[in-house]
C-alpha cells in the first residue's frame, strides 16, 4: 500500500469510529473506487474533502493513479493537496449509506427535507444577506453604504472547518458544521436582514446602522399597519404603565388575568363561536390543537391540504393519527379520500383560507359540504385572512357571506359558512400587528385543548400590553373596512402595473403578490439588488418553502403604501429583471406547453383559472370598476388619498355598522 495513504489512515483513524473497525485494505479499495468514479463535482464530494480521512486518502489515491495535480484543495489539516476526481452519483447511492454512518445520517436528513417540501408550501422564507446593502431614501437622495455586522442570530454564513475533536466521544462541532454546509450547498441557508420598521413613517424602515437613510418595506405581514395605529399604541402604553411588562407566569400560575379573558371574549365574538383560547403563536395553536385531537379521537384520520403550513404538518405528526394528504384545493381528490374512510371513523379536514406563499384561497364552501356529507370535522387556518376579509375582519369564511354578516353585529349567527366551520385558528400578529395565536370553536372543544395541550399548559401567558394592544386592533378592524379597502386597492394597482410591465406574477384572489423568478440564486440576487440599489426590501422565497423551480419574491402592499411607492417598486423590478435576464410574461407565455416548464405552467394556470376573481369585488371596494382596474390611477388616488394617521378615522366604514 502507498506509504502516504498509510500515514493518512493512521492520522485519521482516531477521529472516525467507522475506520477503527475496518481493515486498511478495504478502506484503500473504497478510496480507489471513489477516486476513479466519473461525473460532476457534487456537493457530497465537496463534503468528502472535509472528512479528515477521505480528503487525504482520495488525494493520495489520485496521485498513485497518475492524476494531474495542478488544482489544489484544502485538506483537513490545512495543507494544500490535489483536488480529487469527481465522484459518480450512482456509486454514492449504492454505497454511501452503508459505508459511512455520518453519510447515512446526511442522506436521511436530505430525504427528510425533500419529503417535507412536498408536503408543505407554507412556513418560513429563505433570507438574504445585506452585508453590502445600500438602502435608499426616496428616489434622488444621496446614498452611502451602511456597515453591518453578521451575528449568530442573523446568520454567520459559511464558517471554517472546526479543528478535530480532542478526546473521546462524538464530534458535535463537526456535525453542526456538516449540517450547515448542506444548507449552503442546497442554497437554503437563511440570512436575516436587520430591518427596523418606523412606527411614524410606515411603510418605511432602516437597516441596522443607517437610521438617516430609509428603505421601503414591501414584505411585512403587518398587513393593516396596526402595529403603529394610535389607538393600539395608546392602549399598550396605558397597560404597561399600570400592569408592567410580563404576565408573571402560565395561565395556571399567576398568569391568568382580565386582559387574556377580554381578548378571548373578543375573538369568540369575532368568529361567532362559543369560546376562544389564546396561545403564544398560531404555530403553537395549530400544533397543539391537531396534536390533542388527533391523539385523543379513536382511530382518527386527518386529511390535510398538500400546501398546509408547517405548524399543521407538525401537529398531525405529533398526534400520531393516520394522515391523508390531498392535492392542493382539489375537491375531487379530497372526496375520493373521504370515501375510503368508514363513516364512523373520526375525521378532520385541515386546510387554510389564504395560502401565504401563493395567495390561493381554499374552497371553504365545498369543503364544508364534503365534511357534512362524510361526517368530518373542519379545521380552518385563517392566519393570513383575519383582519383582511369580511365586514368585521373575521376572515374569508365571514367574507363569503358578506351581506348576512354585515347586517349583524359580531356574535352568534347560525347558518353561515363561519358557523359551519368547527375550528378556526388565527393570529394576533400579521393584520393585528402584535404577536400570538388562537383557536375558536365550541366550549367543550376549547376546554379540551386548554386541559390537555402542553404547548398551552406550560407556556407563559402573553404580556398584558400585548393582549390589550391586540384586542384594540381587533376592535378597530371590526369597526371599519377602510384600511381593508385601501390595502386591496394598493394590491390591485400593483398587480396591474406588474403585468403591464411584463413582470410575471402568480395571479390569485387575495392580497398576496408572488412575483415569479424560478431560481433560488436569482431570487436572492434580485432581492439584494432591490435593497442595495433601489431601497426596496422584498423577501425571496425558496425551497423548501416553495418547490424548486418555483422560487419567487413575495410582496405584500399595505394601506400606507402610496402610488409613488408602487411606481418606484415597479420601476426597480423592471431594472432588476433586465440586469439579471429574468423571464418575463412574454417568455413564459411563449414556453412549450408540454409539462417540462414548471414556472411557465404555473404562470399560465394562474392567469387563466376560473376562480381567480378578487375576493374583494368592485362593489365591496365602493369605487368605480374602471378605476379599480387601473385605467385612471390619478383619479383613484384622489378618491382614496388620506394622511398616514388621519385616514384611520376620516372615511366612513362600509356596511350597516357605521
Amino acid at each position: 500500500m502507498d506509504p502516504t495513504l498509510i500515514l493518512a489512515i493512521r492520522r485519521s483513524r482516531a477521529l472516525c469510529p467507522y475506520m477503527k473497525n475496518l481493515p486498511s485494505s478495504q478502506l484503500h479499495g473504497l478510496v480507489r473506487q471513489y477516486s476513479k468514479a466519473s461525473g460532476k463535482n457534487t456537493p457530497i464530494l465537496q463534503r468528502a474533502n472535509q472528512c479528515p480521512y477521505m480528503s487525504q486518502a482520495i488525494a493520495t489515491s489520485n496521485r498513485s493513479d497518475g492524476s494531474e495535480e495542478s488544482d489544489t484543495t484544502l485538506g483537513a489539516a490545512g495543507s494544500s493537496m490535489p483536488a480529487p476526481h469527481p465522484m459518480n452519483k450512482s456509486w454514492l447511492d449504492r454505497h454511501a449509506g452503508s459505508v459511512c454512518p455520518v453519510g447515512r445520517h446526511m442522506m436521511a436528513s436530505a430525504q427528510h427535507s425533500r419529503t417535507y417540501a412536498t408536503q408543505s408550501k407554507g412556513a418560513y422564507a429563505s433570507m438574504v444577506s445585506t452585508s453590502n446593502a445600500k438602502p435608499s431614501a426616496p428616489p434622488g437622495s444621496l446614498q452611502t453604504p451602511p456597515t453591518q455586522t453578521r451575528t449568530p442570530g442573523s446568520g454567520l454564513g459559511r464558517l471554517p472547518l472546526p479543528p478535530p475533536k480532542e478526546g473521546p466521544g462524538f464530534d458535535f462541532e463537526h456535525f453542526y458544521h456538516d449540517e450547515l454546509a448542506l444548507k449552503h450547498e442546497q442554497k437554503t441557508y437563511r440570512y436575516f436582514n436587520n430591518i427596523n420598521r418606523l412606527a411614524q413613517r410606515a411603510p418605511m424602515g432602516h437597516l441596522a446602522n443607517s437610521e438617516a437613510q430609509e428603505i421601503t418595506v414591501w414584505c411585512s405581514n403587518d398587513y393593516q399597519n396596526m402595529s403603529r395605529h394610535p389607538r393600539v399604541l395608546e392602549a399598550m402604553k396605558e397597560t404597561i404603565d399600570k400592569y408592567g411588562a410580563g404576565a408573571g407566569g402560565t395561565r395556571n400560575i399567576a398568569g391568568h388575568n382580565k386582559h387574556v379573558e377580554h381578548i378571548e371574549s373578543v375573538l369568540a365574538r369575532l368568529h361567532r363561536k362559543d369560546a376562544a383560547l389564546v396561545f403564544g403563536s398560531c404555530y403553537a395553536a395549530n400544533d397543539a390543537t391537531l396534536t390533542v385531537l388527533g391523539s385523543k379521537l379513536p382511530n382518527c384520520v386527518i386529511l390535510s391540504d398538500s400546501s398546509n403550513h408547517a405548524s399543521m404538518i407538525q401537529g398531525i405528526k405529533h398526534s400520531g393519527a393516520k394522515k391523508m394528504i390531498y392535492k392542493h384545493n382539489d375537491m375531487q381528490d379530497l372526496e375520493a379520500k373521504l370515501q375510503s374512510i368508514p363513516v364512523s371513523t373520526p375525521k378532520i379536514i385541515a386546510f387554510e383560507s389564504v395560502y401565504s406563499m401563493c395567495g390561493t384561497v381554499g374552497p371553504i364552501e365545498k369543503t364544508i359540504e364534503l365534511a357534512k356529507k362524510y361526517g368530518a370535522l373542519t379545521f380552518l387556518d385563517e392566519v393570513h385572512a383575519v383582519g383582511m376579509y369580511g365586514p368585521h375582519g373575521a376572515g374569508v369564511a365571514e367574507h363569503l357571506d358578506w351581506m348576512l354578516n354585515a347586517s349583524m353585529p359580531p356574535g352568534k349567527l347560525k347558518g353561515t359558512l363561519m358557523d359551519n366551520i368547527d375550528i378556526i385558528t388565527g393570529t394576533l400578529g400579521k393584520a393585528y400587528g402584535n404577536v400570538g395565536g388562537y383557536i375558536a370553536g365550541s366550549n367543550r372543544m376549547v376546554d379540551l385543548i386548554r386541559s390537555f395541550a402542553p404547548q398551552f399548559i406550560f407556556s407563559t401567558t402573553l404580556p398584558p400590553a400585548v393582549l390589550t394592544g391586540a384586542a384594540t386592533a381587533i376592535e378597530v378592524l371590526m369597526e371599519s373596512n377602510h384600511t381593508r379597502q385601501l390595502q386591496q386597492i394598493r394590491t390591485r394597482e400593483l398587480k396591474h402595473a406588474l403585468l403591464n410591465n411584463n413582470i410575471p406574477l402568480q395571479s390569485n384572489p387575495s392580497h398576496i403578490v408572488p412575483v415569479l423568478v424560478g431560481s433560488a440564486e436569482k431570487a436572492k440576487m434580485a432581492s439584494d439588488l432591490l435593497l442595495n440599489q433601489h431601497g426596496c426590501y422584498v423577501q425571496p422565497i425558496n425551497y423548501p418553502t416553495v418547490a424548486t423551480g418555483l422560487e419567487r419574491l413575495r410582496i405584500t402592499p399595505t394601506p400606507e403604501h402610496t402610488s409613488t411607492h408602487v411606481a418606484h417598486l415597479v420601476d426597480a423590478l423592471k431594472q432588476v429583471w433586465q440586469q439579471l435576464g429574468l423571464r418575463t410574461v412574454s417568455d413564459l407565455l411563449a414556453a412549450p406547453q408540454d409539462g417540462t416548464d414548471k414556472l411557465a405552467d404555473l404562470f399560465r394556470q394562474s392567469q387563466f383559472q376560473e376562480d381567480n376573481s378578487p375576493l374583494w369585488s368592485d362593489a365591496m371596494l365602493t369605487l368605480p370598476s374602471e378605476l379599480l382596474r387601473g385605467s385612471n390611477s390619478a383619479a383613484l388616488r384622489c378618491q382614496c388619498k388620506a394622511s398616514p394617521v388621519d385616514h384611520f378615522f376620516s372615511v366612513p366604514p362600509l356596511g350597516v355598522h357605521a
